[in-house]
């Protein structure tokens, strides 16, 4: 006799790329590692699928790691052709999974908030636990009405806004620096820092996603939903414990302190690519992608400076900066450190300020120390200390999926975080909704616009 699963995952929207480029190849990481746990998988999506062509599909996104447990899951999982949004169907999706159920809405934002108020009435199994996608709503008011409806449905503890960006390698890579290391925390304040930026670049352009990208643009796609909870890890206060109440408590906390540098939203930037090349690929320009509305002022770079109201961080900005199509893309945290009081007489300093450089992708950690010159003592030079982290042995999606289904709401990012990141970015997007920021353009290819090269604060 069959041993019943322990989970089921329920993926609806099973038919999409999120399914298809991230999720399924992100379960098959897990399966295939030593968190791999016994579960089921159950695809729901409108569109009719026999159930030999959706593991057909599953199969073929678990090539890239294929494992005996992949296999258990992909043989045995069912596909349901249903709608998101009916009470009914979803009722019908959840009476045929078996176990602790989690149910991931991949599809879009608009959508699974229709979904949830379907939910409303469904018979909710216990522990049932609901997985929803960045954005998480589009405005503070939809976040704050989303969060509402949630409640009533299942408890907090139960409710995953996935960040896939922050991974538990991630989080507690920058928590290990931060605060397991004497050298580091004393030197995190205004009296030492100059500035920290948060960069999060990369080459690829729309790549067909202009059906959610052309509505959200890079502003709201990642600095929004993902570069302020990386700054929030970085400014916090030191956590009495890793717990996750207590890790996303002083988060918010923190994100609470942070606002727009200039309160109207006007210290910000926004541009969009134009053709070019990336990587030896020709580009077209972001107007001339399949499905993007010339009308919308939709940019593909933001940058945002922003305070952080508290004791700790007065007076030090925080820049935070995403985009695509970048010919040489940065994904870091870079905090810069002010000059020594005084220089001794007689030295040369270095041209520049000191920089320690924490990279996300790959994990690394740089950290510049001035030392004297071979050739002439009293000049000193910037010598880098580097090292590699280890990383970690799940994709970024398998370690989302690795909490969902132990039940570790560690990164999930929780209802008043999200609500924190809408607030402190409405004010820009304002300013860009009235034109008061003007929207620049950079060649696909290129690093920045004309006239970006100066630090934004």
């Amino acid at each position: 006799m069959a041993t019943a699963p322990r989970e089921t995952l329920i993926i609806l929207g099973a038919g999409g790329d999120l399914t298809s480029r991230l999720l399924l190849p992100g379960l098959a990481s897990l399966l295939a590692s030593s968190r791999g746990t016994r579960m089921a998988l159950i695809g729901v999506d409108r569109e009719p699928m026999t159930d030999a062509a959706w593991r057909k599909r599953v199969r073929s996104a678990f090539t890239a790691a294929p494992s005996e447990a992949g296999d258990s899951v992909a043989s045995s999982s069912h596909y349901l052709q249903g709608d998101a949004t009916s009470a009914e169907d979803l009722q019908r999706a959840i009476d045929a999974a078996e176990g602790r159920i989690v149910l991931y809405f991949a599809v879009p934002p608009a959508i699974a908030a229709a979904a949830c108020a379907a939910l409303a009435s469904v018979t909710l199994p216990p522990g049932l636990v609901l997985a929803l996608e960045k954005p998480f709503g589009t405005d503070l008011t939809s976040a704050r009405s989303l969060n509402r409806l949630l409640q009533t449905l299942v408890p907090e503890e139960q409710v995953f806004r996935v960040d896939h960006f922050l991974g538990k390698s991630t989080v507690l890579g920058v928590l290990g620096l931060r605060f397991a290391n004497r050298l580091f925390e004393p030197l995190m304040s205004a009296e030492h820092i100059e500035r920290v930026e948060v960069v999060f670049e990369e080459r690829l352009g729309l790549e067909g996603r202009a059906g959610y990208y052309d509505h959200a643009g890079a502003l709201t796609d990642m600095i929004q939903s993902h570069l302020l909870l990386v700054l929030a890890l970085v400014a916090m206060e030191v956590p009495s414990d890793l717990s996750s109440e207590v890790l996303r408590g002083d988060m918010v906390q923190l994100l609470r302190a942070v606002r727009p540098w200039k309160h109207d939203g006007t210290q910000s930037r926004r541009a969009r690519y134009t053709a070019g090349d990336v990587d030896g690929r020709s580009l077209p320009s972001y107007l001339q992608e399949p499905g993007v509305d010339r009308t919308r002022a939709t940019e593909t770079l933001a940058e945002m400076a922003v305070a952080v109201d508290n004791w700790r961080w007065a007076g030090v900005p925080f820049i935070l900066r995403s985009g695509k199509a970048i010919g040489s893309p940065r994904q870091e945290v870079i905090i810069t450190l002010k000059p020594v009081p005084h220089l001794p007489n007689g030295f040369t300093g270095p041209t520049r300020d000191a920089r320690i450089r924490i990279g996300l992708n790959p994990p690394v950690l740089d950290m510049d120390l001035a030392v004297n010159g071979g050739a002439d003592p009293f000049k000193l030079e910037w010598e880098t200390l580097s090292a590699e982290f280890e990383a970690s042995e799940l994709s970024a999606y398998g370690e989302v999926l690795a909490e969902l289904l132990e039940g570790d709401p560690t990164l999930s990012v929780r209802g008043d975080v999200a609500e924190q990141c809408w607030r402190i970015v409405a004010p820009v997007l304002a300013a860009w909704r009235r034109d008061a920021v003007e929207l620049d353009t950079y060649q696909a290819g290129s690093a920045n616009p004309r006239g970006w090269s100066q630090p934004l604060a």
